[in-house]
């Protein structure tokens, strides 16, 4: 069975059961309080006919006397005790309650009971009789009319129910259709996806702010981000297919001169494994670094803490000078705290010490200052600079600046970028084209509280 159908099934069963219970409170409560007051009313007209008959105790009473007290529907009986019939006078056409049972009653009673199908106002009183011994007074009266009255509401019971079911079923259809239709939607677009391979997004126009709404919302961001990821995909793969295919072919063609002359000839071998040992460490390099980028900001796993920005910097720029054996001229005040990753932080670092080293054979230059309430961290070098136009592109993945070919993949900045969003940091760039003018790198990231400056 199908949701929208199911929706409709239990909301109407639900909305008849509780109109049935409703319906038969209504019936039972009313019939109960109706026979009730008949039965109160019987008493009361047989306490009126007791009254009359010990008013007239003297005289000698006869069924012609008592037929008077006798009502239009219903019988007066005197019952001894013995069980039998002293007098049983009927009213109108209720000689039927002559053959009814009559047992002796010793108390009070007054009820409602059933004879062929009928119900009757039933009361008992005892009295004392004129040769002194007591007897049971017992009024019977017909409550047909009653029944009947009954019987009219049990039939506007049914039909007000009946009739309220048509907008009861109406108004579920509309909302098993409100409930199902996202859903539907939900599913075509999903089928369209799965036969066509492009991502689509839910047209759902609602303004309201309900689940159904935030399953929209939260599955069209689902397909905006799988487009991202897959365009990523895409990006990653075509970059390393292009990127990995030059030391391939190199590899391949040292491998096929070691194949053919390798045992020949020492120096060729020499080079051959040179050249296919730098090549595959190339590789090694660039697929990582690949593998970096195409990891989105929120898998960095990004660990943010207090760091001692002086002690941070002096570690990062004493293993640089080991690594590189180039000089670093660090100039940091103390005592600057900052609340960032300390690992992410010295990565962002080093890719632009060693785009400084790249550019220059001189002493690289990192200065901190402070920035408002930022402080700035600028790596500087005096090699050979960029125009304009370069600076505007050395963001984008594989570029590289002209004088800058021979070494690198034109992948570290774009790296340096994922990495400052990471960081909740901002990167910028200046630089002037000419020899000596240089490159500076600024790092811009927020101060901590117990920073002193």
């Amino acid at each position: 069975m199908k949701l929208g159908n199911r929706i409709q099934f239990y909301t109407t069963g639900l909305f008849v059961i509780l109109l049935v219970l409703i319906s038969a409170a209504v019936y039972f409560s009313f019939s109960k309080i109706v026979y009730d007051s008949d039965v109160d009313q019987t008493r009361l007209e047989a306490e009126r006919i007791v009254t009359g008959i010990h008013e007239r105790s003297g005289d000698s009473l006869s069924a012609d006397v008592l037929r008077a007290y006798v009502p239009a529907n219903g019988m007066i009986r005197l019952v001894l005790p013995d069980g039998t019939s002293e007098i049983s006078l009927t009213g109108g056409s209720q000689e039927n309650l002559i053959e009814q049972a009559y047992p002796y009653e010793a108390g009070e009673k007054a009820e409602v009971r059933t004879y062929e199908g009928l119900p009757y106002a039933f009361v008992s009183i005892p009295i004392v009789w004129t040769n002194g011994e007591v007897v049971s007074f017992q009024l019977t009266r017909s409550l047909e009319a009653t029944a009947q009255n009954l019987t009219i509401l049990r039939i506007v019971l049914m039909t007000v129910a009946l009739l309220a079911m048509i907008p009861f079923f109406l108004s579920s259809t509309l909302l098993s259709r409100l409930i199902v239709n996202p859903i539907r939607s939900l599913i075509q677009t999903m089928q369209q996806i799965r036969g066509s391979g492009q991502f689509k997004h839910i047209p759902y126009e609602g303004k309201s702010n309900d689940e159904l709404a935030q399953m929209a919302d939260t599955f069209n961001k689902m397909m905006v981000q799988l487009e991202e990821n897959y365009q990523k995909q895409e990006q990653f793969v075509s970059n390393a297919s292009h990127e990995l295919k030059t030391p391939l072919t190199v590899i391949e063609s040292y491998a096929s001169l070691l194949k053919r002359r390798g045992k020949q000839e020492e120096e060729l071998f020499q080079e051959s494994v040179e050249a296919i040992h730098s090549e595959a460490k190339r590789m090694r390099e660039l697929t990582e670094q690949l593998l970096l980028l195409a990891r989105k900001e929120e898998h960095w796993d990004v660990q943010f803490e207090s760091v001692e920005l002086s002690q941070l910097l002096q570690t990062t720029v004493a293993s640089f000078e080991k690594a590189y054996q180039r000089r670093v001229e660090l100039s940091c005040p103390q005592e600057l705290h900052l609340i960032t990753d300390e690992q992410k932080l010295k990565q962002l670092l080093y890719i632009f010490m060693d785009n400084a080293r790249k550019y220059s054979e001189e002493a690289i230059e990192v200065h901190v200052e402070k920035a408002g309430k930022h402080v700035a961290i600028r790596v500087m070098d005096r090699g050979i600079g960029m125009s304009q136009k370069d600076l505007e592109k050395v963001f984008d993945r594989f570029y590289q600046v002209e004088e800058s070919r021979t070494e690198g993949y034109g992948l570290g900045l774009s790296l340096a970028e994922e990495l400052a969003h990471a960081l909740k940091a901002d990167i910028q760039l200046s630089s002037e084209k000419g020899k000596g003018k240089g490159t500076t790198a600024t790092i811009l990231l927020p101060l901590s509280e117990d920073s002193h400056f």
